[in-house]
């Protein structure tokens, strides 16, 4: 079967008519009837039982529908790529980035980034690192920042800023002696916001707590880690984060202290492998390396 074969035969499996599939191609019916015959004619066989004008799949055309299912997806990331090629402005970045860091990280470096690159545009977008990877292996972004490397082989990952994982509590809960000093799972005390199953920097916690048999129970879990440092700055608990949103809460409303054993979080910078950053797109990256740093470096005080 040619590709025009499969791609008439699977708009009618889908919407079960000549009709229909020719609206969803935009070619008339007689044209959507005579590619159908000819991949009929090639097969040496029929697809559909034919009556009174309605076409009714053969079992032979369910087991070709359910393996065409998979090249009819390929196609479609081919020709969003290809659309992404085609209307890619010289000038526009396009940039993805993880929840917690666009909150975190983000408004400041693009502000700072904006003094030399007033005119070029910039599109965000927020995505989890695995919607992250298929958006940059697509042309879909020219580059994308994740506290994760997803390790993928057509995916470079470079390490931007570090710091450690710290525990955020609401203000007044440590004396300015404690502040200081790094925090155990067993010295964790009051409510424990927990992370949602599956998260990495969640199962770092726990892992942490169970090699020192501290078993944490936790009332709250959330989806994100800005909802967590939210519910920690109203009172409601405290939390073991990534640095960039500890370091972005309010001054006012939190506390923040080490957690120990010390445990890294890299920032990363995450582009395709095939695909050079423009001179804007890097001078972005640096602007957002700077600013992860510099606000890890002033952290929650």
């Amino acid at each position: 079967m040619r590709l025009r074969h499969i791609e008439v035969f699977h708009a009618i499996m889908q919407v079960g008519t000549i009709s229909g599939a020719a609206q969803v191609l935009h070619i008339s019916q007689p044209a959507v009837t005579k590619v159908l015959q000819h991949a009929e004619l090639q097969l040496g066989m029929p697809l559909f039982e034919r009556v009174r004008g309605k076409l009714y799949p053969k079992p032979e055309a369910h087991r070709l529908f359910a393996e065409t299912e998979k090249l009819h997806r390929d196609l479609q990331g081919i020709r969003r790529l290809a659309a992404s090629l085609k209307s890619r402005a010289g000038e526009t970045v396009r940039l993805v980035s993880t929840p917690t860091i666009a909150v975190s990280v983000l408004p400041a470096a693009l502000s700072d980034w904006r003094h030399g690159f007033g005119q070029t545009r910039c599109e965000l977008a927020t995505f989890h690192t695995s919607e992250i990877v298929n958006a940059l292996r697509l042309g879909e972004a020219d580059l994308a920042l994740s506290l994760q490397d997803p390790r993928h082989p057509g995916i470079e990952a470079e390490a931007i800023a570090q710091g450690t994982l710290t525990v955020m509590a609401p203000a007044g809960t440590w004396s300015e002696a404690e502040r200081t000093a790094p925090l155990t799972p067993a010295g964790l005390t009051g409510e424990l916001i927990g992370l949602a199953e599956g998260d990495p920097l969640g199962e770092m916690v726990v892992a942490a707590c169970e090699a020192q048999d501290v078993h944490p129970l936790f009332h709250t879990v959330v989806q994100t880690y800005q909802i967590a440092r939210s519910l920690v700055e109203a009172g409601a608990g405290c939390a073991v984060l990534d640095p960039f949103t500890a370091a972005s809460a309010a001054r006012d409303k939190v506390q923040c202290r080490p957690w120990a054993p010390a445990m890294p979080v890299q920032l990363y910078l995450l582009t395709a492998s095939h695909a050079p950053l423009s001179h804007a797109a890097r001078a972005l990256a640096d602007c957002i390396g700077a600013t992860a740093r510099a606000l890890v470096e002033r952290g929650c005080q």
